[in-house]
């Protein structure tokens, strides 16, 4: 079938270009759905606008390497994706149960993308392509670039590297690494040390004046499981200074390159501009789940100065925020509007918080040695915009054909206590009866471990959430995301946010049972039992104490649920 406007998953499409071979092959797990909320498209469409001629193959077959070798062998090299989620966590509940639907596959329809699915297309694209450089990156990668422990298989794993032999890894957002990996294998130049890679070498690959961390071999920590903390801690801390690492397997190890550094304003906001047709490649006969999410939405801005111990965007996107400009967003809800499908709604405006868009660290953000910009306190250095953002709001609204403007993506409630205006606005103009928080839990001692606010101040962000939407005549709701048997958090921590609950009629819907995420320094804390400075934690490992744990909330959800009224 013709695609016109979509990069090229099949010869025929090639053809229609004009293309006889492509210079760059991308294997994802996702289906294709050319947007820039999924990996695969976005990187594609980055390398096609500085001329590289660029295929896609989504969701290929993997018990044959039929489908990842229909577009010809690629000229330069081969990138493979698990797609938008780790592959395991795509496929298992948090009690590793096997999920029955995938958000983004067409009909949402579960098993579209195997176990470990970037080893698996890394393992392919050799069998197709003997000798062309293979380069892992997407989520998948990023987590599980150094020794892991994994959830699934309840075992520490070497790097991803080793294990699907791939010549390279990009870790984070990929843009610039990309670009610089095609410009260098275009010239025939050595591939390694390209900021935002990791590659097996030794120290000998270490610029000689570079500051370099040396991580606890994957034998120390196998020996000794408390050194997966001090690994962790210390890619943690690369990310944010800049350096190189090391970390040593058996007689080989893997080199991580300093991260690339995050898009400027003018660069994201050329990246969002490319030609994106929003909509999922037209031989697909069913719809993709996922599309209805993000099909009105607006990303604002990338990264995260929260630094949550669980979340895995410090080891991603990084701690410092990129902002698009007020014109590249307002170009692209105008652009929305204009569309043929437009319902006259922009879902959301955000990003990782929703509130952090034009914030940044008015010190040098590669000296700072603070876990989290925001706690145990706001760090002094840290510059919100949370009126900018406000004007921002408004000034999409009036975009015309714009009718309702919402705030969907997480919104930090310590940093909106800190623009009464904003806050106040949220609640009267820009929530759409369900506001979205992520208190996680109320006992002092488990928030510090998540590196999230003390309850009190989501309570008091809750009493001016009430306070406010009355004012503006409006019945709304906040959506609590609340989380059980996370390491440290023990049965009485699970009552005692269980009364809480009571004493307010809440019956949350929105609970997870922690899963530890692969890199994260809570997965390290579930692993080996303690806590970052090293004390002994109490863990609910088992799947018995987990469950408990999980049920202590859980009881009463198969009852007609009330949602959490603000204030209560």
């Amino acid at each position: 079938m013709s695609a016109p406007g979509f990069l090229p998953m099949t010869r025929a499409e090639m053809a229609g270009l004009g293309w006889t071979e492509i210079d760059i092959l991308l294997v994802t797990g996702d289906a294709y759905v050319d947007h820039p909320a999924f990996g695969a498209p976005l990187l594609g469409r980055w390398l096609r606008s500085q001329g590289w001629r660029v295929g896609i193959v989504a969701q290929p077959r993997w018990d044959r390497p039929d489908d990842v070798a229909r577009l010809g062998r690629p000229r330069l090299f081969a990138g493979a994706s698990a797609g938008a989620l780790d592959s395991m966590l795509a496929h298992y509940t948090a009690f590793r149960k096997k999920r029955s639907d995938d958000a983004y596959t067409p009909g949402g329809a579960a098993g579209a993308r195997p176990n470990r699915a970037a080893i698996v297309y890394a393992g392919l694209l050799r069998r197709a392509f003997p000798g062309l450089p293979v380069v892992l990156g997407g989520i998948e990668a990023s987590l599980r670039r150094a020794a892991h422990y994994d959830f699934w298989s309840d075992s520490l794993r070497r790097s991803i590297l080793l294990d699907s032999k791939a010549d390279l890894l990009v870790y984070g957002m990929g843009e610039r690494a990309v670009s610089e990996l095609a410009r260098r294998l275009d010239r025939g130049e050595d591939a390694r040390g390209i900021a935002g890679t990791a590659f097996m070498g030794g120290p000998a690959d270490v610029p000689e004046a570079a500051a370099c961390a040396r991580l606890p071999s994957y034998e120390e920590i196998q020996t000794e499981p408390k050194k997966l903390m001090a690994a962790t801690l210390a890619l943690e801390a690369q990310m944010r200074s800049g350096s190189w690492a090391l970390q040593a397997h058996a007689q080989r190890a893997v080199v991580f390159a300093p991260p690339a550094e995050p898009l400027a304003t003018e660069e994201l906001d050329r990246l969002y501009a490319l030609p994106f047709t929003r909509l999922a490649h037209p031989s697909y006969r069913q719809a993709i789940p996922a599309v209805e999410m993000i099909r009105s939405s607006l990303t604002a801005h990338r990264g995260c100065a929260g630094g949550c111990s669980f979340c895995a965007l410090a080891l991603h996107q990084g701690r410092q925020i990129a902002s698009r400009s007020r014109q590249s967003l307002l170009a692209e809800a105008a652009e929305l509007a204009r569309r043929p499908d437009w319902d006259g709604s922009v879902t959301d405006l955000g990003g990782p918080s929703a509130n952090m868009w034009g914030a940044r660290c008015a010190s040098e953000p590669k000296a700072c040695r603070r876990s989290s910009c925001l706690t145990p306190s706001i760090c002094p250095h840290f510059q919100d915009d949370q009126a900018g953002l406000l004007s921002l709001l408004r000034s999409l609204r009036s975009v015309p054909g714009v009718k309702h403007l919402r705030v969907a993506s997480g919104v930090r409630h310590d940093l909106a206590l800190r623009c009464p205006d904003y806050a106040q606005a949220l609640a009267a103009e820009f929530t759409g009866g369900q506001l979205k928080l992520a208190p996680e839990h109320s006992s002092e001692a488990v928030l510090a471990l998540m590196r999230k606010p003390s309850f009190r101040v989501f309570e008091r962000f809750l009493s001016l959430f009430e306070r406010e939407s009355q004012a503006a005549g409006k019945e709304q709701y906040v959506v609590p995301y609340l989380m059980s048997a996370f390491p440290g958090c023990t049965d009485s921590d699970m009552r005692a946010l269980a009364s809480w609950l009571r004493t307010r009629g809440w019956k949350p819907r929105q609970v997870q049972c922690f899963i530890p995420a692969s890199g994260t320094v809570a997965t390290a804390m579930y692993f080996a039992g303690i806590d970052p400075e090293g004390r002994r934690i109490k863990v609910a490992r088992t799947d018995a104490e987990r469950l408990r744990q999980h049920g202590i909330l859980a009881e009463g959800r198969g009852q007609p649920a009330r949602r959490a009224r603000g204030g209560g």
